[in-house]
């Protein structure tokens, strides 16, 4: 079975969450049901990736056939995490903790795991609203990767699936 693996990366901040919400809804609808198997590789650092994991639980309840499964990857392990373990293992399919940021100076383990998610994946979804800041740096270096990348942040949407 090919796996097709998708990363997420977004600002902290979200502006039109709800009209997000829908973007992602109808990328993801269309992914789970052309794809083989899809892996979702998301974090845990802002509010788009709130709305990206629950669009992604809300997707998998509806159209999923077994073909998905939603991948929590930290950057180091979390005092949150080894308290909360077991809700965690519960929301998410799997949770790792990168390897290559795992022993990295905090400031900069997001970027190396959001670095590693986007060379792991074959398409970046993302919400960029303004040009700077973790969000963009990660979906610049997926770009230089020449990934395709869905902004749902757009007005128009491409079609990359």
């Amino acid at each position: 079975m090919e796996t097709f693996t998708v990363c997420f990366f977004g600002h902290r901040q979200v502006e039109n969450p709800f009209e997000i919400e829908a973007r992602l809804d109808y990328i993801l609808r269309r992914l789970i049901v052309q794809k083989e198997y899809i892996e979702f590789l998301v974090g845990r650092d802002g509010n788009f990736d709130t709305v990206a994991s629950s669009a992604i639980k809300r997707a998998i309840r509806s159209y999923g056939y077994g073909n998905t499964a939603l991948t929590l990857v930290l950057p180091y392990d979390r005092a949150e995490y080894r308290k909360n373990r077991n809700s965690f293992l519960n929301y998410y399919d799997e949770v790792e903790v990168c390897e290559e940021s795992a022993g990295a100076y905090y400031k900069s383990a997001i970027t190396i795991r959001n670095r590693i998610m986007a060379e792991r994946s074959d398409l970046v979804i993302c919400c960029i609203q303004h040009m700077s800041g973790g969000a963009y740096r990660a979906v610049k270096y997926a770009k230089s990767l020449k990934k395709p990348i869905i902004n749902v942040a757009e007005d128009i949407l491409t079609d990359n699936l």
